[in-house]
């Protein structure tokens, strides 16, 4: 399965920013950088550090579907890829569950449309080994300027 890491952010296009730094917790920074250099699988451990312990509904939920999108990926890495697009479809419902536009200052519907064009062929197919899997960009994220607020 080829992986194409995604670009090196340059300074002009960070991922985030100081006050993103402040604002948020650092399990969550941690996973956003882990993510994007294409360490998916310690994405997944930073992220559930942070879901494990006394978060609110919302963050919960929304961190329970970065963690599934990252674990598609690794899933791919690995070549499992009825493991990824399982992944993949609970990471979706997750994210229709939370009804956010924006949470944690992630656009979640572009990151949602970068996730889908990443990854809809896996249903393609009654089973995604049957298919071909082209060449994967995985989403980059980037947050969006404004702080928000999270419970």
């Amino acid at each position: 399965m080829n992986i194409q890491a995604p670009d090196e952010l340059t300074q002009e296009c960070l991922a985030y920013t100081d006050a993103h730094l402040l604002a948020y917790p650092v399990e969550y920074i941690a996973g956003i950088d882990l993510y994007n250099a294409g360490e998916f699988h310690a994405a997944h451990d930073a992220w559930e550090d942070r879901w494990m312990g006394e978060v609110g509904r919302d963050e919960k939920l929304f961190l329970q579907a970065m963690i599934q999108s990252a674990v598609a990926f690794h899933h791919l890495q690995i070549s499992r890829p009825g493991a990824a697009r399982q992944m993949y479809l609970r990471a979706t419902e997750k994210f229709e569950r939370l009804g956010k536009n924006v949470f944690m200052s992630l656009d979640i519907k572009g990151y949602q449309e970068q996730l889908d064009c990443a990854l809809s062929w896996l249903l393609t197919a009654p089973d995604p080994r049957d298919v071909a899997p082209p060449e994967i960009v995985p989403p980059t994220i980037r947050l969006l300027p404004e702080i928000g607020e999270y419970d």
